[in-house]
């Protein structure tokens, strides 16, 4: 058994590709791509199918290679929400969240950026959109380590980062607190 993430990170993102669904890597992987590198255990995806696609894309899974649960998965679908796939070859799980039906989830999947992780160059959520996502985490799970996540791409990125934008989010979105938490790691 291998934990290799290239190996299902490839043949997940071939499938969707093959099942014409839009998505990009969010999470704590677009974090790195834009960031600090850290450990993580899952790999996470957003995807926007339709039925059909999702459907294809369910049908593709090699049975042998991977664990879903296409029930699930359609459940997921209709309430945009979030399903997961397990390779049964590396033990890596691949959380798949359809994404949400709001202005903010829109405008992320259509800014996505093609970024080179595990040697697989993907469709992956800006550094804007990636801080804003982590900082909505961070309001909902008290996480300290998604504020981190966002410091560390603040650091990174500070003179390219696109601050208006995330501003206007983060003031549409409520995130006033988060935010200003995570800024100040920048300063320590």
């Amino acid at each position: 058994m291998t934990t290799d993430l290239s190996v299902p990170l490839r043949a997940i993102t071939d499938l969707l590709d093959r099942a014409a669904i839009p998505y990009m890597v969010v999470g704590s992987f677009a974090a790195m791509a834009h960031g600090v590198p850290r450990t993580t255990h899952d790999l996470d995806i957003v995807i926007d199918p339709s039925a059909t696609s999702l459907d294809h894309f369910l049908r593709e899974l090699d049975p042998e290679s991977f664990y879903v649960d296409a029930d699930v998965a359609r459940d997921a679908f209709r309430r945009r929400s979030m399903f997961n796939v397990i390779d049964m070859n590396t033990a890596w799980k691949v959380d798949l969240i359809v994404r949400k039906d709001r202005p903010f989830s829109i405008e992320e999947l259509r800014r996505r950026t093609v970024a080179r992780l595990a040697d697989t160059d993907v469709a992956t959520a800006t550094a804007e959109d990636t801080i804003i996502a982590k900082l909505e985490w961070a309001r909902a799970s008290n996480s300290e380590r998604q504020l981190a996540d966002v410091a560390g791409i603040l650091r990174v990125h500070a003179a390219t980062l696109d601050l208006e934008y995330i501003e206007r989010w983060v003031d549409h979105l409520g995130l006033l607190v988060p935010w200003a938490a995570a800024r100040s790691l920048t300063s320590s």
